[in-house]
């Protein structure tokens, strides 16, 4: 089963488990995840209001946008997963002779950028998150601009992990 499948109780008792994965990556993923669905709640609640009706386009289409980070920020979180697996298996090589030893070394390297990446991936995502979320402070329901704040956070703890 894939990590974003999980249930939220699953996926914190998997997290503090001494299982390899989740890790940091995948809660980050996580987090951003949740910093996404409070954006999008906030567009929801600013929809169909009349007194938002100027920026009903907007928020449609901000809405759309953040469906689909949703997405990816899920696969992000089963992605840190999956490329954490190889990583770990690394370890187990054998470095007893010189041959040994450059070929470990050459895997590692090779396993640690692919799994460095999800990290870049999330920050980029994190990033435009924010971006999306600044808009949504200022043109946003009034009512939820609390959530916003809170989003924010979320998304800042995803940018950070």
């Amino acid at each position: 089963m894939k990590i974003s499948e999980k249930t939220c109780v699953e996926f914190v008792n998997l997290l503090a488990s001494k299982s390899a994965v989740p890790g940091g990556g995948g809660a980050a993923a996580l987090v951003g995840a949740i910093g996404m669905a409070l954006g999008s709640m906030v567009c929801n609640l600013t929809i169909g209001k009349k007194k938002y009706a100027e920026v009903e386009e907007e928020m449609q289409e901000y809405l759309e946008r953040l469906k689909t980070m949703q997405q990816e920020f899920l696969h992000l979180s089963d992605r840190d997963a999956e490329v954490f697996a190889p990583l770990a298996e690394c370890y187990r090589l054998s470095s007893a002779t010189p041959e040994e030893k450059e070929h470990k070394e050459t895997v590692m390297e090779e396993k640690l950028l692919d799994a460095s990446m999800v990290p870049v991936e999330i920050m980029e995502k994190a990033l435009e998150l924010l971006e999306i979320l600044d808009v949504l402070a200022d043109k946003g329901s009034r009512m939820a601009v609390s959530d916003v704040g809170v989003a924010v956070q979320f998304t800042r703890t995803a940018l950070l992990g």
